[in-house]
């Protein structure tokens, strides 16, 4: 995985997932199988974007299913090849997925809460068995794992990216107003955005999308030149 990548969250139905592909959108994610969260739609119908926009777009499962078993038939459901894990999967399933999946992309998730100490330790354990990582953040009001619409410690994700094996992708709480702050300040090889650019409505609106798209290549060109 190449710096400069762009992760949009929760595509509701065709017309969002085009208007996301003509803004710029290369990597467009699923939340399927949710610990706290609603789906956005039944896999049926994500199954059924992926098929008509293949080859405009890299369609991924973002799940907190635990065992390999039950996220590789999700993924291949969806006949997508690229998972974001946000669950608390043990190194043994994770080792079965990348055994039976070899050319799958897993990405996993490292949430930033109060005590982050042992995240590194983290990173560093079960780098050889994915791709990248994506940090984002705790809510311990609802004590949602992700998925809140909130920053973290920016400083955290930074010292991540400077020590992980692996790319590190940013998601917690951007928008258009802080993603090119957040790329010059955590230097990571890719953000990830989901409410942030939704109107009131819960939907994709283009003006927020292309705005965030265009500070995200802004940013991540300038990173490149220091």
């Amino acid at each position: 995985m190449s710096g400069g990548l762009i992760h949009v969250a929760g595509i509701t139905d065709t017309e969002e997932a085009e208007l996301l592909i003509d803004c710029g959108v290369e990597f467009l994610g699923f939340p399927l199988v949710l610990d706290r969260h609603a789906e956005d739609l039944p896999p049926a119908e994500a199954a059924k974007i992926v098929a008509k926009y293949r080859g405009q777009a890299t369609f991924f499962v973002i799940t907190y299913l635990s065992q390999a078993a039950k996220i590789a038939e999700l993924c291949r459901k969806l006949h997508v090849d690229m998972v974001q894990l946000h669950g608390d999967i043990s190194l043994d399933e994770l080792k079965r997925l990348r055994a039976e999946q070899p050319g799958w992309r897993i990405v996993k998730s490292l949430v930033v809460t109060e005590d982050s100490d042992t995240l590194i330790e983290e990173a560093q354990r079960l780098a050889h068995w994915v791709d990248a990582f994506i940090t984002d953040t705790f809510d311990p009001v609802t004590g949602a794992r992700g998925a809140t619409g909130k920053t973290h410690d920016w400083a955290v994700s930074r010292r991540l990216v400077e020590v992980s094996p692996k790319p590190v992708i940013l998601a917690g709480g951007l928008n258009p107003d802080n993603v090119r702050e957040a790329i010059r300040t955590v230097r990571p090889a890719g953000v990830d955005v989901h409410t942030g650019i939704e109107g009131k409505d819960g939907r994709k609106r283009r003006d927020l999308t292309s705005r965030f798209v265009t500070q995200a290549r802004k940013a991540f060109a300038e990173i490149d030149q220091t």
